[in-house]
């Protein structure tokens, strides 16, 4: 029979404590209950899974904030001053902005992101759509044709403005084969002339982006409710209308992350360019990454490459910082709508 000093040894689970034995004078044994060892073990484990995502990140945000903040900052202060080959930390004002705006090849080179990042962005956002849809329709294959369209994707810059550089070239790619054909009046060297080089850009940069558009396209409209276009189509409505009035307004923060994201290709663009054209013919495809390199490594002129680079990130922030106030503006109105 358990005497009230065992029975006080029992835990809340039905597990016995530990205890410790001691003999009275008159020959009973008497138990003393001691602390479970358990209990604090457990609340060391809650702490710590409780920690292990902060901990886990802490590497990523504090290398982030690194590289980002403090180098961003230090080019910030380079352009600020009166260095060139080497560092110098002297205050200058915006004498190196000035100095950049005032050189011709920077214009070209800031015109030729706009230029390239506008149509680039357009035209790769309407050939995904395409592909995605066409790929909606359930097509036999599927996953093949999914394959084919990513390929690009998986090839590097270098590689996609090297094959395209053969391809555009008169004497070997296009025309050349034309011409063995018997065409001989065809003409396609595009790459060859100041006006017409870029658009050759655009061709090879929507070639390598179109494929990534579709992906994301085509996650968002097999994440359409199919009770919505089923409905539309017992009214009797036709698939271009169910497109143009359901299904696309229905996957808006898709373009809009589309958009963002190839903006942000476009801002970036250095090797593309640089295996395609070399930024020729001339200074005709220039863009401001190749630019800022060739300040920078080539030139020695160190602080006004700086400026180049911050302005780049300054036409960075245009359109991220929008698109942050978006995504937070829409989180808080879906909290607010419950």
């Amino acid at each position: 029979m358990a005497t009230p000093w065992k029975r006080r040894c029992e835990s809340i689970d039905g597990e016995p404590h530990a205890a410790s034995a001691a003999t009275l004078t008159n020959g009973a044994t008497q138990y003393a209950p001691t602390v479970k060892a358990g209990i604090p073990r457990k609340a060391t484990r809650r702490v710590l899974q409780s920690l292990a995502p902060h901990l886990v990140l802490a590497p990523s945000i504090a290398a982030s904030l690194i590289y980002v903040v403090v180098f961003a900052s230090w080019s910030v202060w380079i352009s600020l001053s009166k260095s060139t080959l080497l560092p110098d930390y002297s205050y200058a004002g915006f004498q190196q902005y000035v100095q950049l705006w005032s050189n011709h090849r920077w214009t070209i080179a800031y015109t030729n992101l706009f230029l390239f990042g506008s149509l680039y962005v357009v035209g790769a956002t309407l050939v995904g759509l395409i592909l995605a849809i066409l790929i909606d329709q359930r097509v036999r294959a599927e996953a093949v044709w999914r394959s084919i369209f990513l390929y690009p994707l998986a090839i590097s810059f270098v590689v996609t403005g090297t094959v395209w550089r053969w391809i555009f070239n008169p004497t070997t790619g296009l025309q050349h084969l034309v011409h063995q054909l018997g065409w001989m009046g065809f003409s396609f060297d595009w790459i060859v002339q100041r006006n017409m080089a870029i658009y050759t850009v655009v061709i090879t940069g929507i070639w390598q982006a179109s494929g990534f558009a579709m992906a994301l396209f085509l996650a968002g409209l097999r994440g359409v409710d199919p009770d919505l276009v089923k409905a539309a189509r017992i009214d009797g409505a036709k698939m271009s209308r169910i497109y143009l009035h359901i299904i696309l307004p229905s996957i808006r923060p898709i373009f809009i992350a589309v958009v963002v994201i190839l903006l942000q290709f476009a801002i970036k663009t250095f090797d593309l360019v640089l295996a395609l054209t070399s930024g020729g013919p001339g200074i005709s495809t220039t863009m401001p990454a190749i630019y800022v390199y060739d300040l920078m490594f080539q030139r020695g002129q160190l602080g006004e490459g700086a400026a180049a680079a911050v302005m780049m990130l300054a036409a960075l922030l245009v359109v991220l910082v929008p698109y942050g106030i978006w995504t937070s503006w829409q989180r808080r109105r879906e909290r607010a709508n419950g």
